[in-house]
């Protein structure tokens, strides 16, 4: 791990691998961050204490973010959900975003709006309305009423839900969000009055 590690703190910080070891080393030996910037420049290749705190903010994410995967595993495991495709994707990923997208499906929720909808039946009705290969919305939910549903709308409504619930907890669909408010995102502000 640590080897993987130094590739991607070397490569993040466009350092050399040997500079980040060196600077590893001698934090996990105790030296602080001034120390080594003084007085062990010819270790670590001349870094600065700016770089060097970097790299301890990165070895101090890399290792929360190992701690965290190691949670995901057991959990997900523990569910007994756990793929060996599922497993190599959460094995490989270093983005923490990208390892809470993964375990979004399998992570234990709060009771919502969309779990009570799945009680009453409904799941059914949302992903028919998904498919959307039927447009005639009345007739798809009035086989789900019931004392629960008891009108088109609160079928209607409960259908809504888990579709939103699965939409939020798409990968590829949060992806796409994220990339559209990095490529195309604006923010404004103005004064209050007052």
């Amino acid at each position: 791990m640590q080897h993987i590690h130094k590739q991607i703190i070397a490569t993040r910080l466009s350092i050399s691998e040997r500079q980040v070891a060196a600077v590893m080393q001698l934090l996990s030996e105790g030296a602080t961050i001034p120390f080594i910037a003084r007085y062990r420049k010819e270790a670590t290749g001349e870094l600065d204490e700016v770089e060097i705190a970097d790299i301890q903010q990165l070895m101090r994410r890399l290792e929360e973010l190992e701690k965290r995967r190691t949670s995901i595993l057991a959990s997900i495991e523990e569910q007994g959900k756990l793929t060996p495709e599922l497993r190599a994707r959460i094995e490989a990923t270093y983005d923490a975003a990208e390892l809470e997208d993964l375990y979004l499906p399998y992570k234990r929720k709060r009771k919502t709006r969309a779990g009570v909808a799945r009680e009453r039946g409904l799941e059914p009705l949302a992903l028919a309305i998904l498919a959307q290969t039927d447009d005639r919305l009345e007739q798809l939910a009035a086989p789900f009423l019931q004392e629960a549903v008891p009108d088109i709308e609160a079928a209607l409504e409960g259908a809504r839900d888990i579709i939103a619930e699965l939409v939020s907890e798409d990968e590829t669909a949060r992806n796409r969000v994220r990339t559209a408010f990095a490529k195309e995102a604006a923010v404004s502000a103005k004064v209050a009055r007052g």
